[in-house]
């Protein structure tokens, strides 16, 4: 029996993923596993017998994952869970860039009291007005879960799409629509764009990349939708580029002090996954993350191990957090022959200095074998199934 913690309320139909074999609590002290959504969670919190953490969403900056990553602590996310939600915030996001739709409605919610408001209205509605995006260049970068659809629904709006990615993966690629262009390059897509879409992760490399020098390469005028991670864009520079007309109108889903009452940003208060649709989705998908683990050993979707994947078919199996250096298989299968002990199917996977085996054995009597095996050197977590 596996204790599971939720240290957030998760939707029901998630928990309803984990089988008869948990035990789930918002008091347990020593969990096997974690399952929260925006809870910060402390080092302090993470107790010697956790397993596993299930993050009901994408973003990851609420889980001390380096501290995880040298406890192998398995950290599961959610991508692709959000998907449908945010697509469709950035279709607003993009009709709001066009035309002043926010500042239109809040002027006139501020005629309430007077007379003659349809008269008003017809004489003041041209300051709000915009063009049609229609026949105008989407530039989409990142083409994954979200910047995928994105380009595909906008090229039903009748824009005309360029997108740019260089980690696109296959499955990405064969969701794309035949009518997305690829970008040579990012900068010869900033240069045509009238509007561009930032779809990517928050990560040491991405960190202010929307910058001076960003800005620079863009097209005078362009509209920007960022529903990514606020910190990819350098505000200074932003507000800079607007006041000096490069970027008309930025439409964000991450507001801060810097960017309030200006008359050409529009912050919408995180609600790109605030839907009930993507909040089941991420805790469907968190929760079967966690049970494929702690049940089979199966890792698919973690944030800081690889993804390895044996199907299970009742053999006893041996699961393995390592560091990825030389000689760390050779000594687990060695000892295994030692006890002959026959191995009938292993995979492993690595990322970065981390690596994953897993093993299913021919044999019933593993007793001992996690105190062996933990006892070679560079072995971080022994678990056996």
């Amino acid at each position: 029996m596996y204790t599971i913690k939720t240290l957030n309320k998760i939707a029901d139909c998630g928990l309803n993923e984990l089988s008869a074999k948990f035990t789930i609590s918002d008091t347990e002290q020593n969990p096997d596993g974690i399952i929260l959504r925006s809870y910060q969670l402390p080092e302090e919190e993470l107790n010697p017998g956790l397993l596993a953490i299930g993050r009901a969403g994408v973003g990851v900056n609420n889980i001390p994952v380096e501290a995880c990553t040298e406890k192998g602590i398995v950290v599961f996310y959610a991508p692709g869970a959000n998907a449908n939600g945010v697509k469709e915030l950035v279709v607003a996001a993009l009709l709001m860039a066009s035309r002043d739709i926010v500042g239109g409605v809040n002027w006139v919610q501020g005629l309430a009291g007077e007379t003659g408001v349809a008269k008003t209205v017809e004489k003041g509605k041209a300051e709000f007005t915009g063009p049609e995006l229609s026949g105008k260049t989407l530039g989409v970068i990142g083409l994954g879960a979200i910047g995928g659809p994105v380009a595909n629904v906008s090229r039903y709006l009748g824009m005309n799409v360029v997108g740019h990615d260089p980690y696109l993966s296959v499955d990405s690629a064969w969701g794309l629509s035949s009518g997305v262009k690829r970008a040579a390059d990012e900068d010869s897509l900033l240069a045509e764009c009238d509007y561009i879409s930032i779809h990517m992760p928050l990560t040491p490399e991405t960190k202010g990349k929307f910058n001076k020098d960003f800005f620079s390469k863009c097209k005078k005028g362009v509209r920007i939708i960022n529903t990514s991670r606020a910190e990819i864009v350098d505000d200074e520079a932003l507000l800079e580029a607007i006041d000096n007309g490069t970027v008309f109108c930025y439409v964000t889903d991450f507001p801060n002090e810097k960017l309030l009452n200006h008359k050409r940003i529009v912050t919408i208060p995180h609600l790109g996954a605030s839907t009930p649709e993507a909040e089941d989705n991420c805790a469907i998908m968190a929760a079967t993350e966690l049970r494929e683990y702690l049940l089979y050993g199966n890792i698919k979707n973690s944030i800081n191990f690889p993804d390895c994947v044996i199907p299970y078919v009742g053999k006893r199996r041996i699961c393995i957090i390592h560091r990825n250096v030389a000689k760390v298989i050779s000594l687990i299968t060695a000892l295994l022959a030692d006890r002959s002990i026959n191995i009938a199917n292993m995979v492993n996977k690595s990322r970065g200095e981390y690596a994953y085996t897993l093993l299913d054995v021919d044999c019933d009597n593993l007793e001992g074998i996690e105190t062996e095996i933990n006892s070679l050197e560079n072995i971080i977590k022994v678990r056996v199934i």
